[in-house]
């Protein structure tokens, strides 16, 4: 795939993503939140990742569950990164309380990654 192939699709994807109507309320403030927090080895953020299995908000309380994972069992910041997550959570306007689930089940795949994420790291 040549350059100009690239940039056609990233070009794509652009006028995709404005086309699409934006998520409201608060649901969209924690997702909003959850793409400021970037994977320490990989340079995409967790949300597009892939590494978000779960995401229950509850509009009226501003409680929000994350369950999530890592793209690996030894992570490095397997202790620690739940909780940055959480506090990046938590400061998301509209959110009460917060608290993050790490699980494994199913272990991360670059299949879970968004379009978006895979073209930023070449695998489109």
């Amino acid at each position: 795939m040549g350059i100009f192939d690239w940039l056609h699709r990233a070009e794509k994807l652009k006028a995709e993503e404005q086309q699409a109507p934006p998520e409201a309320g608060l649901r969209a403030e924690v997702i909003a939140a959850l793409r400021t927090v970037y994977d320490p080895e990989i340079p995409v953020n967790i949300y597009d990742l892939g590494l978000i299995y779960g995401l229950d908000v509850d509009e009226e309380s501003g409680k929000v569950a994350v369950r999530m994972t890592l793209t690996a069992p030894g992570c490095p910041v397997a202790e620690t990164f739940p909780g940055t997550v959480q506090c990046v959570v938590e400061a998301a306007p509209g959110v009460s309380e917060a608290s993050v689930e790490l699980v494994w089940d199913p272990p991360w795949s670059a299949d879970q990654m968004s379009e978006a994420a895979r073209l930023e790291l070449g695998l489109l």
